[in-house]
């Protein structure tokens, strides 16, 4: 892992689309001031899908408490959201 990807951390989003999901999980991350660095979003025949790359350098919390507070956040929203360091992101796409 380099020095850039010390901070970052990667969130997905999976659900049945419906208004308010970008908002409400993108609205958890700035009030803990974490800065998405990159996003993508989809609706594939209704099926919703975004995954974000974010920085928690100017983040107030740490990662196990934000994970919590998007699960708490996700369950409200109906979606099911995993948010994972990005070192163990990429080495669960190895296997």
């Amino acid at each position: 892992m380099n020095d850039e990807e010390e901070n970052l951390a990667v969130v997905t989003v999976f659900g049945v689309d419906k208004p308010g999901i970008v908002a409400g999980i993108t609205g958890v991350l700035a009030s803990y001031n974490v800065n998405i660095v990159d996003i993508s979003e989809t609706v594939v025949r209704g099926l919703f899908t975004m995954i974000m790359i974010v920085d928690l350098r100017t983040s107030n919390v740490q990662l196990p408490f934000l994970k919590e507070k998007l699960e708490e956040k996700a369950r409200e929203l109906s979606v099911t959201v995993s948010t994972n360091h990005i070192s163990v992101f990429k080495y669960m796409q190895r296997v």
